[in-house]
């Protein structure tokens, strides 16, 4: 039961985030121009201008390394054999599976994070971080908005994934500051 009051609360935030994002698509797109926000504990670079300060949902798409584990089995006291070892091949072979699934590319890393989008890319704050991450606009290959989320591609870093209410209008502003100025 709880479970549903906390998804109805999920789905009214929602239509707001959309709705956010849409208004300010129209904004921009009637030649308006993002609103200057504050950041205090975020030192930017001469010119550099900050837009949001906002909480969100972050996760890294990548693979691991497979690290396959020792092999399974028992030692056994066999009455003509003596001591030897018995391997398991049925855990040896669904342990191998699992190594191999863990180390697939997924999304990983997940943390909720304080993200500052700035004129020049976003700054990602992990909590107990004590530096920012940078995520520059310039090597931003490519933006995929959804309805919660926002998937920011890197040439030199794996894919960024911004989740939350701030997601779609973080999707619409990034992509507005990535359109080089007429």
């Amino acid at each position: 039961m709880w479970l549903r009051r906390r998804d109805r609360a999920g789905d009214a935030v929602r239509p707001d985030a959309v709705h956010a994002a849409s208004a300010l698509a129209f904004h921009l797109q009637g030649g308006g121009e993002l609103v200057p926000v504050q950041v205090d504990d975020l030192p930017l670079a001469d010119g550099e201008v900050a837009f949001a300060d906002v909480t969100c949902s972050a996760a890294r798409f990548y693979g691991t390394e497979v690290v396959y584990p020792q092999s399974a089995g028992y030692f056994e006291n066999h009455p003509a054999f003596g001591r030897r070892w018995v391997p398991n091949n049925r855990l040896d072979a669904r342990r191998r599976q699992e190594a191999e699934e863990t180390a697939a590319p997924q999304w990983r890393d997940h943390t909720v994070a304080r993200v500052v989008l700035t004129s020049t890319g976003v700054r990602l704050r992990p909590p107990q971080s004590p530096t920012w991450l940078p995520f520059d606009h310039a090597l931003l290959t490519e933006v995929s908005a959804g309805q919660p989320e926002v998937v920011l591609s890197y040439s030199v870093c794996a894919p960024l994934l911004l989740a939350g209410p701030a997601a779609p209008w973080l999707g619409v502003a990034i992509e507005h500051l990535r359109r080089p100025a007429i």
